[in-house]
């Protein structure tokens, strides 16, 4: 019987400081890229990345609201995105390998049936480790 100790598992998330000033970096990121080309800054960006200093570096307890949206944010995308990616990663790479190996006749796994065989069990050579160094492995 497998325990699911996910009940007592106490996630360990970022803090509300963290969270404010990454996102007022990106801002202020995003919001100085046009300079880079020539053109005014982004001056709304700015002034909510200047925001998002000042309360993260003051009362980051403000944040956590928004932080909390964030990581359900980031939740949803995983339940969305991971069986979509999954799902690619099978029919464009593993489905394509299957199929040639099968085309070429490989049986990497030795899953066929042999009719001849009087037993299916593999020599080691060289042999594997002695049974005495096997006592008490867990």
């Amino acid at each position: 019987m497998v325990r699911n100790d996910t009940m007592s598992f106490s996630e360990k998330t970022s803090s509300d400081r963290a969270f404010g000033l990454v996102f007022a970096v990106i801002f202020g990121c995003v919001g100085l890229i046009p300079v880079l080309r020539g053109a005014p800054p982004r001056v709304l960006l700015l002034v909510i990345a200047g925001i998002l200093l000042t309360v993260a570096l003051a009362v980051p307890a403000l944040l956590h609201p928004f932080n909390r949206l964030w990581l359900a944010f980031g939740d949803l995308l995983h339940h969305v995105m991971n069986p979509i990616i999954m799902g690619v990663v099978f029919f464009v790479v593993i489905t394509p390998i299957s199929l040639l190996m099968r085309l070429f006749g490989k049986d990497t796994l030795r899953l066929r049936t042999d009719a001849k065989a009087t037993s299916y069990w593999i020599i080691r050579t060289p042999p594997g480790p002695e049974p005495e160094s096997c006592k008490n492995q867990f």
